[in-house]
C-alpha cells in the first residue's frame, strides 16, 4: 500500500510565499508522474503541476513562473515551491503518484493553503 503524506500548508498573506513537502512510503522510482493537485470549495479537484520520472515539469498556467515543482526520487519526495501566492490559491492541495505500468493512482490526503489578501 503506497502512501503520501503532505506537509507545509497553511495561511499566508497575498504575495507570500510556501513550500509544500510529500514524502511516499515507498519508493518513487518507479512513478512515471508525482504531482500537485489542489481542490477549492465549490470546484472540481485540479491539476497544478506534475514532473516525470525524468525530471521534466508541467504546470497550469495560472501557476507558471509563480510555482516550481521538484522530485529527489533518492529521498521519495515531491515538493512544490510556491511564490506570489494569490487568494485564487486558496485550497486543498494534494500529492498525486502514478504508477502506469502497474495501474497504480495514489493520493495524500492532502493539506490546507490558505492565501488571505
Amino acid at each position: 500500500q503506497v502512501q503520501l503524506v503532505e506537509s507545509g500548508g497553511g495561511l499566508v498573506q497575498a504575495g507570500g510565499s510556501l513550500r509544500l513537502s510529500c514524502a511516499a512510503s515507498v519508493s518513487i522510482f518507479s512513478m512515471n508522474t508525482m504531482g500537485w493537485y489542489r481542490q477549492a470549495p465549490g470546484k472540481q479537484r485540479e491539476l497544478v503541476a506534475t514532473i516525470t520520472k525524468g525530471g521534466h515539469p508541467i504546470y497550469v498556467a495560472s501557476v507558471k513562473g509563480r510555482f516550481r515543482i521538484s522530485r529527489d526520487n533518492d529521498k521519495g519526495t515531491v515538493s512544490l515551491e510556491m511564490n506570489k501566492l494569490k487568494p485564487e490559491d486558496t485550497a486543498v492541495y494534494y500529492c498525486n503518484a502514478r504508477d502506469l505500468k502497474l495501474g497504480g493512482n495514489y493520493w495524500g490526503q492532502g493539506t490546507q493553503v490558505t492565501v488571505s489578501s
